[in-house]
């Protein structure tokens, strides 16, 4: 543990196996740094900054946006904060800012917790583990579990918001991008869903590899293509070179957001790859939406490795 109480990530938590090493934060369990030897796989960032874009930052109990942060769920009307006012949304959830405490910290691993409090909008109480786990073979592993600890049933669901990145940035030889998905989700101009729209003979078709280079994206995919081992993989650059972010089963959407909006150094330099539990407004609409009972569990679990297509 590295202390960080000047640091708006809190301390930092270092693990590593192998030729691997990543550093864990305190204020929202986010992933700032993940290294195979002096290579990054995802975007880092400096520990006395705010992580820009988001970059690995936990989304929960939501992922994106929620429409005016407004919903009804089980017949009364909840207000969230908006966060972001530009669109009038709230947006990637309520854990980012909070300290997390540590539960077990060893040389390649680290599990911390949270206790999510009722507060206005979302009167639930939630139970948080996020445990990141290093391999020297598998790369990184994170799995977040969410309890009901009310007494009364809550809406859930979760994202991530990791970077992967490559040498050049995505303009670069090795900005080559795959995506297991068959459609893609069509947003207005708050970024809010349509409608899904099969990928096919749309630029947003990357079943098979193809250049990022003038490729602009802020959009979700879905109809998600598994592998045998029930993992869907998008793979960031060719080879040795590239990275690879893998999601279990229960993320059935994942967001592709090339950081055109970002200032420099940041700017393009990495593609978030975000898996998620359910798209944007679902707390509106419902779709993917997670219900928890009173005292139930639910676990998702996503990683990254080195090696891409």
């Amino acid at each position: 543990m590295i202390d960080g109480s000047e640091r708006p990530t809190g301390r930092q938590y270092p693990i590593q196996a192998g030729r691997y090493a990543a550093v864990v934060t305190e204020v929202g369990a986010g992933l700032r740094s993940l290294r195979l030897k002096d290579r990054e796989l995802v975007m880092e960032f400096p520990e006395h900054e705010v992580p820009p874009g988001a970059s690995g930052q936990l989304l929960i109990p939501w992922p994106n946006r929620i429409r005016d942060g407004r919903y009804t769920f089980e017949g009364v009307e909840r207000r969230l904060e908006i966060t972001e006012p530009a669109r009038d949304n709230a947006i990637h959830g309520l854990t980012r800012r909070l300290p997390w405490t540590v539960a077990a910290h060893t040389d390649s691993s680290v599990r911390l917790t949270l206790s999510l409090d009722p507060q206005p909008g979302y009167p639930f109480q939630l139970d948080l583990t996020a445990q990141y786990d290093l391999d020297e073979n598998d790369g990184l592993t994170i799995t977040v579990t969410a309890r009901n600890a009310g007494e009364s049933n809550a809406p859930y669901g979760i994202g991530s918001h990791a970077y992967l990145k490559v040498d050049g940035g995505l303009d670069g030889p090795q900005g080559l991008l795959r995506v297991p998905a068959g459609e893609w989700v069509t947003v207005d101009e708050r970024l809010l869903p349509l409608c899904d729209v099969p990928v096919a003979g749309t630029p947003y078709d990357f079943r098979d590899v193809r250049s990022l280079r003038g490729v602009t994206l802020d959009i979700a995919f879905t109809e998600i293509w598994r592998d045998a081992d029930g993992r869907a993989r998008v793979t960031l650059g060719r080879g040795a070179e590239g990275a690879t972010l893998w999601f279990g089963e229960g993320l059935e959407w994942v967001q592709l957001f090339s950081g055109d909006p970002l200032e420099p150094p940041y700017h393009r330099a990495a593609l978030a790859v975000e898996p998620m539990s359910c798209p944007a407004n679902a707390f509106v609409e419902g779709k993917g939406l997670i219900v928890l009972a009173p005292g139930e569990t639910v676990a998702h679990t996503w990683g990254i490795v080195a090696g891409g297509a």
